[in-house]
């Protein structure tokens, strides 16, 4: 029998945290509740998640400061919960690493959704594994969408799956320019549509750790979106 896949609840509001537990087990995961930052960062190195649901309105330590000390320690995969709707909260969550962002109330079915394609996209079951291998390979740079790794000047590169997922498509359409609309679509998805900034942050972290190459950089074409430009 396979294992059940582990997800870490963090939310303050009992009632909300025991729905979503409720939800997630009859769905066959492993849940685990707790209330605020601190006990989050305990259990999580004992408990070691697969996935966190994490509010952002905790007491003591908010949810900011969680993600931004779990991304220093795992690449676990994080989605927001928060019952602010302003694109900052949801720009800032993602700039600290959150891989997914979605504002209460939610509908049951959405969240379950959310969590298994999150789930699927960073570690995809082995029925789903294709013949030939999802990987695109530069100077220095290995890009490999099967087993969600980058390999960059000889070292492992972690970065979150979407991180990986648009730096994938780019590279995989070298000199080929893509506004952030369509980058939002093949990314994304609809729900995201509209907000593109999420492509701007997302591009802005992939910089921070793959710097321009002399043979290839992730280039800006200014007033129409991106490009992974060959030389």
């Amino acid at each position: 029998m396979a294992t059940k896949q582990k997800i870490l609840i963090v939310d303050d509001d009992s009632n909300i945290a025991e729905l979503i537990s409720l939800y997630l087990t009859k769905e066959f995961y492993e849940v685990q509740i707790v209330e605020d930052g601190e006990q989050a960062l305990q259990v999580f190195d004992t408990f070691q998640p697969n996935l966190i649901l994490l509010d952002l309105m905790l007491p003591g330590m908010d949810g900011y400061q969680v993600c931004r000390e779990i991304r220093r320690r795992s690449n676990t995969p994080i989605i927001m919960l928060s019952a602010k709707g302003e694109v900052f909260d949801k720009v800032l969550g993602l700039e600290l690493g959150a891989d997914d962002y979605m504002i209460k109330p939610f509908d049951s079915k959405e969240l379950v959704a959310r969590v298994k394609a999150v789930l699927r996209r960073f570690n995809p079951s082995p029925s789903e594994a294709t013949p030939i291998a999802k990987l695109v390979q530069y100077p220095d740079l290995i890009i490999n969408q099967t087993n969600y790794s980058v390999i960059y000047r000889n070292e492992r590169v972690d970065m979150p799956p979407k991180e990986l997922e648009l730096l994938y498509f780019l590279a995989s359409s070298p000199n080929q320019v893509f506004t952030r609309e369509q980058l939002l679509d093949h990314i994304w998805g609809y729900e995201y549509i509209g907000d593109t900034r999420t492509v701007d942050v997302h591009i802005k972290r992939l910089r921070e750790k793959i710097k321009d190459h002399e043979a290839w950089r992730l280039a800006t074409v200014w007033g129409i979106g991106y490009k992974f430009e060959v030389k």
